[in-house]
């Protein structure tokens, strides 16, 4: 009996284990996409995709600069446009376009290419295989705890911050004029705002926010810890998401 019990305990534990590496986010994609670009509906479509794959952290994050076309993006943000500029200085690619996703803050293609996405995901995390720094989070009495691990064995430890965005699950916008007029555009993990939380600097950090303004403007929250490179962002080190994203 004692054997049986040491080994559904020992059974149980890696169960335990194996949950939580799979928890451990694969990546982060980010899809930059407009109501105004006729060649982003496919796009949209690959994020929403993604966005079903637990080791996903897949987020829609729409821009502004399609809208002289005729048709005003509904869910834009310049603070995104000005997002997807920053990485292509940090890249020092200048390349902004519609689709385009970034893959873990570093690693830019074209949003409907999935092919080209997979190499892009591949590519940024062939060194640890998930993200190097562990970021989770808990919700007990209306507060949402944050919690940052340390500096993974290998990485080295840089500027950082730590981010907070507001997620709404799922939109269908009706669109009436532009290059998509009279298509229902539907998106997946569309990012309502962001919110800066503090610094890191590779060691052990905790953040507490009420969930309402977690979720403030969406249905669900994003927690980023992402690298900073000249107030410009980079890497993605790290990242968590609520239930149901």
């Amino acid at each position: 009996m004692a054997l049986r019990l040491k080994v559904l305990l020992a059974l149980g534990l890696a169960a335990l284990a194996q949950s939580a590496v799979a928890e451990t986010p694969r990546a982060v994609v980010e899809l930059f996409t407009s109501q105004g670009c006729a060649s982003c509906p496919p796009a949209d479509a690959v994020l929403a995709d993604l966005a079903q794959q637990p080791e996903m952290i897949a987020l829609s994050f729409p821009v502004d600069y399609w809208d002289y076309l005729g048709w005003k993006d509904t869910l834009a943000q310049p603070a995104f446009t000005a997002r997807q500029k920053a990485y292509a200085l940090s890249r020092s690619d200048r390349q902004v376009f519609t689709p385009q996703m970034v893959v873990n803050g570093v690693k830019s293609c074209v949003g409907s290419d999935r092919a080209q996405i997979e190499r892009s995901i591949q590519a940024a995390t062939s060194r640890f295989g998930t993200l190097a720094v562990d970021v989770s989070t808990s919700e007990k009495n209306g507060i949402v705890t944050i919690e940052i691990g340390e500096a993974a064995a290998g990485a080295s430890p840089r500027q950082a911050e730590v981010w907070l965005l507001p997620v709404t699950r799922s939109q269908t916008v009706q669109v009436v004029r532009g290059e998509n007029r009279g298509r229902a555009m539907s998106y997946a993990n569309v990012v309502r705002d962001i919110r800066k939380l503090g610094p890191w600097t590779g060691e052990k950090a905790r953040f507490e926010i009420p969930a309402a303004r977690a979720r403030e403007g969406g249905d669900g929250y994003v927690v980023l810890l992402q690298a900073i490179d000249d107030t410009r962002p980079s890497i993605i080190l790290g990242a968590a998401k609520s239930e149901g994203l």
